[in-house]
Parts: C-alpha cells; structure tokens; sequence
C-alpha cells in the first residue's frame, strides 16, 4: 500500500483520468474529491462489499451489471 500525506486542496493523481482532491481535514475525517472517468465505479469499500455480495447472491443481477459497464 502506498501512504501519502496531502493537505487541503492537495491532490493525487492515478493513471490519466483518476484525481483525488483533499477538500476538508477535521479531526478524524478527511473528505475527498474523486474525479474518474464515467466508466470507472467509484464506491465506499462497504457499498462495494455489499454489491459483490448482492452479485453473488443472485447470477442475474451479476450479469445485468455487466451488461451496463
């Protein structure tokens, strides 16, 4: 895992179309920005935990979410 520290309004860019923005530092929260292209997801880790699993439950909507990307 690669660790950097950024500052409000800092960012870090990945690959060619991915930006992150530090927007707002307070406490024990950090916000983040996140500019991607349209067809790469973006999701909080447990959003996306809950929509593999939703996948697995059902082939179905496994194969309809293919079908959009």
């Amino acid at each position: 895992m690669l660790v950097l520290s950024r500052k409000k309004n800092e960012q870090i860019v990945i690959g060619d179309g991915i930006v992150i923005t530090i927007v707002d530092v307070r406490r024990d929260k950090v916000r983040i920005g996140i500019e991607a292209p349209t067809h790469v997801p973006v999701h909080r880790h447990e959003v996306y935990l809950a929509l593999q699993q939703e996948a697995q439950a059902t082939p179905a909507a496994a194969n309809e979410a293919a079908d959009e990307a």
